[in-house]
Protein backbone atom coordinates (compact mmCIF):
# COMPACT_ATOMS: atom_id res chain seq x y z
CA UNK A 1 0.00 0.00 0.00
CA UNK A 2 1.42 3.40 -0.67
CA UNK A 3 2.13 6.57 1.82
CA UNK A 4 -1.59 8.05 -0.21
CA UNK A 5 -3.04 4.81 0.79
CA UNK A 6 -2.78 5.40 4.57
CA UNK A 7 -3.71 8.89 4.91
CA UNK A 8 -6.91 11.39 4.27
CA UNK A 9 -7.23 13.41 1.12
CA UNK A 10 -6.45 16.82 3.39
CA UNK A 11 -3.04 15.30 4.00
CA UNK A 12 -2.62 14.28 0.63
CA UNK A 13 -3.45 17.53 -0.65
CA UNK A 14 -0.74 18.80 2.20
CA UNK A 15 1.36 16.80 1.41
CA UNK A 16 1.62 17.64 -2.24
CA UNK A 17 1.51 21.03 -1.67
CA UNK A 18 4.67 21.07 0.53
CA UNK A 19 6.18 18.75 -2.44
CA UNK A 20 5.48 21.73 -4.77
CA UNK A 21 6.74 23.82 -2.41
CA UNK A 22 10.05 22.54 -1.81
CA UNK A 23 10.48 21.95 -5.93
CA UNK A 24 9.71 25.78 -6.52
CA UNK A 25 11.78 27.01 -3.84
CA UNK A 26 15.19 24.39 -5.22
CA UNK A 27 14.67 25.77 -8.60
CA UNK A 28 14.71 29.59 -7.41
CA UNK A 29 17.53 28.68 -5.16
CA UNK A 30 19.73 27.23 -8.32
CA UNK A 31 18.77 30.56 -10.43
CA UNK A 32 18.69 33.56 -7.85
CA UNK A 33 20.24 32.21 -4.70
CA UNK A 34 19.41 32.37 -1.01
CA UNK A 35 20.19 36.16 -0.44
CA UNK A 36 17.96 37.31 -3.57
CA UNK A 37 15.36 34.65 -3.26
CA UNK A 38 11.96 35.66 -1.27
CA UNK A 39 8.77 34.04 0.18
CA UNK A 40 6.86 35.88 -2.00
CA UNK A 41 8.88 34.36 -5.55
CA UNK A 42 7.69 30.92 -3.77
CA UNK A 43 4.26 31.38 -3.21
CA UNK A 44 4.22 32.92 -7.06
CA UNK A 45 5.75 30.41 -8.06
CA UNK A 46 3.54 27.52 -6.74
CA UNK A 47 0.75 29.53 -7.39
CA UNK A 48 -0.73 29.83 -3.45
CA UNK A 49 -0.96 33.09 -1.31
CA UNK A 50 2.16 33.60 1.27
CA UNK A 51 -0.48 32.74 3.83
CA UNK A 52 -0.91 29.52 2.65
CA UNK A 53 3.08 29.00 1.86
CA UNK A 54 3.77 30.16 5.65
CA UNK A 55 0.99 27.16 6.91
CA UNK A 56 3.85 25.11 5.68
CA UNK A 57 7.48 26.53 6.15
CA UNK A 58 7.29 29.21 9.16
CA UNK A 59 10.62 31.39 7.25
CA UNK A 60 12.77 30.94 4.34
CA UNK A 61 15.50 29.76 6.63
CA UNK A 62 13.07 26.43 7.67
CA UNK A 63 12.04 26.35 3.56
CA UNK A 64 15.72 26.56 2.26
CA UNK A 65 16.52 23.79 5.05
CA UNK A 66 14.07 20.99 4.11
CA UNK A 67 14.99 21.85 0.36
CA UNK A 68 18.78 20.78 1.38
CA UNK A 69 17.75 18.09 3.59
CA UNK A 70 14.99 16.54 1.21
CA UNK A 71 18.79 16.98 -1.24
CA UNK A 72 20.70 14.83 1.66
CA UNK A 73 17.73 12.50 2.07
CA UNK A 74 17.60 11.64 -1.95
CA UNK A 75 21.71 10.97 -1.82
CA UNK A 76 21.65 8.94 1.44
CA UNK A 77 18.50 6.94 -0.40
CA UNK A 78 20.73 6.79 -3.74
CA UNK A 79 23.92 5.30 -2.01
CA UNK A 80 22.38 2.95 0.66
CA UNK A 81 20.27 1.49 -3.03
CA UNK A 82 23.41 0.96 -4.79
CA UNK A 83 24.90 -2.68 -5.41
CA UNK A 84 27.15 -4.05 -2.84
CA UNK A 85 29.64 -5.38 -4.97
CA UNK A 86 30.35 -2.18 -6.57
CA UNK A 87 33.92 -1.20 -4.82
CA UNK A 88 34.56 1.94 -3.25
CA UNK A 89 35.38 4.06 -6.44
CA UNK A 90 32.86 3.23 -8.36
CA UNK A 91 30.16 4.07 -5.54
CA UNK A 92 31.80 7.25 -5.19
CA UNK A 93 31.49 7.60 -9.00
CA UNK A 94 27.89 6.70 -8.81
CA UNK A 95 26.57 8.91 -6.53
CA UNK A 96 28.58 11.67 -7.82
CA UNK A 97 26.76 11.13 -11.25
CA UNK A 98 23.67 11.26 -9.15
CA UNK A 99 24.56 14.27 -7.99
CA UNK A 100 25.63 15.61 -11.16
CA UNK A 101 22.31 14.96 -12.76
CA UNK A 102 20.07 16.31 -9.96
CA UNK A 103 21.80 19.70 -10.38
CA UNK A 104 21.47 19.79 -14.32
CA UNK A 105 17.98 19.34 -13.48
CA UNK A 106 17.72 22.47 -11.14
CA UNK A 107 18.35 20.94 -7.85
CA UNK A 108 21.47 22.15 -5.60
CA UNK A 109 24.69 21.09 -5.06
CA UNK A 110 25.70 19.06 -1.84
CA UNK A 111 27.56 21.95 -0.15
CA UNK A 112 25.93 25.45 -0.14
CA UNK A 113 29.67 26.94 0.57
CA UNK A 114 29.42 30.38 -1.91
CA UNK A 115 26.65 31.31 0.32
CA UNK A 116 27.99 32.62 4.13
CA UNK A 117 24.79 33.11 5.39
CA UNK A 118 23.35 29.69 3.77
CA UNK A 119 26.46 27.87 5.77
CA UNK A 120 26.01 29.75 8.92
CA UNK A 121 21.91 29.17 8.94
CA UNK A 122 22.42 25.05 7.83
CA UNK A 123 24.94 24.79 10.61
CA UNK A 124 22.23 26.03 13.12
CA UNK A 125 19.67 22.99 11.18
CA UNK A 126 19.95 19.67 13.87
CA UNK A 127 18.32 18.10 11.20
CA UNK A 128 20.33 19.34 8.48
CA UNK A 129 23.69 18.87 9.94
CA UNK A 130 22.91 15.13 11.32
CA UNK A 131 22.02 13.95 8.00
CA UNK A 132 24.92 15.58 6.04
CA UNK A 133 27.21 13.72 9.30
CA UNK A 134 26.04 10.36 8.20
CA UNK A 135 26.61 11.19 4.55
CA UNK A 136 29.77 12.26 5.06
CA UNK A 137 30.99 9.64 7.33
CA UNK A 138 29.52 7.30 5.04
CA UNK A 139 31.82 8.77 2.35
CA UNK A 140 34.85 8.86 4.31
CA UNK A 141 34.70 5.34 4.91
CA UNK A 142 34.36 5.00 1.50
CA UNK A 143 37.62 7.28 0.56
CA UNK A 144 39.43 5.20 2.71
CA UNK A 145 38.81 2.08 1.42
CA UNK A 146 39.47 3.56 -1.63
CA UNK A 147 43.33 4.38 -0.99
CA UNK A 148 43.69 0.98 0.43
CA UNK A 149 42.62 -1.12 -2.17
CA UNK A 150 44.73 1.31 -4.51
CA UNK A 151 41.89 3.26 -6.41
CA UNK A 152 42.75 6.89 -4.67
CA UNK A 153 45.77 8.22 -4.16
CA UNK A 154 47.07 7.58 -1.23
CA UNK A 155 49.54 10.23 -0.46
CA UNK A 156 46.65 12.84 -0.30
CA UNK A 157 44.67 13.04 3.22
CA UNK A 158 40.85 11.95 3.25
CA UNK A 159 39.73 15.46 3.87
CA UNK A 160 41.53 16.79 0.57
CA UNK A 161 39.79 13.93 -1.12
CA UNK A 162 36.44 14.37 0.47
CA UNK A 163 35.92 17.84 -0.53
CA UNK A 164 37.20 18.04 -3.75
CA UNK A 165 34.85 15.43 -4.42
CA UNK A 166 32.01 17.45 -2.90
CA UNK A 167 33.23 20.44 -4.80
CA UNK A 168 32.83 19.25 -8.20
CA UNK A 169 28.76 19.31 -7.22
CA UNK A 170 29.56 22.97 -6.78
CA UNK A 171 31.53 23.27 -10.13
CA UNK A 172 30.52 26.18 -12.65
CA UNK A 173 31.94 24.27 -15.32
CA UNK A 174 28.54 22.39 -15.07
CA UNK A 175 27.00 25.80 -16.52
CA UNK A 176 29.22 27.02 -19.02
CA UNK A 177 29.52 23.88 -20.58
CA UNK A 178 25.85 23.87 -20.98
CA UNK A 179 25.77 27.44 -22.18
CA UNK A 180 28.67 28.07 -23.78
CA UNK A 181 30.10 24.59 -25.31
CA UNK A 182 26.34 23.57 -25.99
CA UNK A 183 27.04 20.27 -24.46
CA UNK A 184 24.46 17.85 -23.71
CA UNK A 185 24.20 16.53 -20.19
CA UNK A 186 25.28 12.88 -20.72
CA UNK A 187 28.43 14.39 -22.20
CA UNK A 188 29.05 16.59 -19.40
CA UNK A 189 28.06 14.29 -16.68
CA UNK A 190 31.05 12.09 -18.58
CA UNK A 191 33.68 14.72 -18.63
CA UNK A 192 33.28 15.71 -15.45
CA UNK A 193 33.12 12.65 -13.77
CA UNK A 194 36.38 12.02 -15.95
CA UNK A 195 38.16 15.04 -14.40
CA UNK A 196 37.45 14.04 -11.00
CA UNK A 197 38.44 10.82 -11.06
CA UNK A 198 41.05 10.94 -14.18
CA UNK A 199 42.48 14.56 -13.62
CA UNK A 200 43.78 16.69 -16.29
CA UNK A 201 46.97 15.68 -17.06
CA UNK A 202 47.82 13.10 -19.79
CA UNK A 203 48.63 9.52 -17.90
CA UNK A 204 52.16 8.85 -18.23
CA UNK A 205 53.52 6.64 -20.66
CA UNK A 206 53.93 3.12 -19.46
Amino acid sequence: MSIFGRISFKDQAFKLREDAILDAATRILASKGFDLMTMDDVAAEVGISKPSLYKHFKSKDELVGAAMIRLIDGALEFWDGLAKELGPVERLSALLEWALRVRLGGGLPFLPSTSPTVREMLTRNLGYVTKVLRLNNQLKATVQAGKKQGGLRADLPDDVILFSYYARTCDPAVEYLRLYADMQDDAIVAHMLSVCFEGLARPAAQ
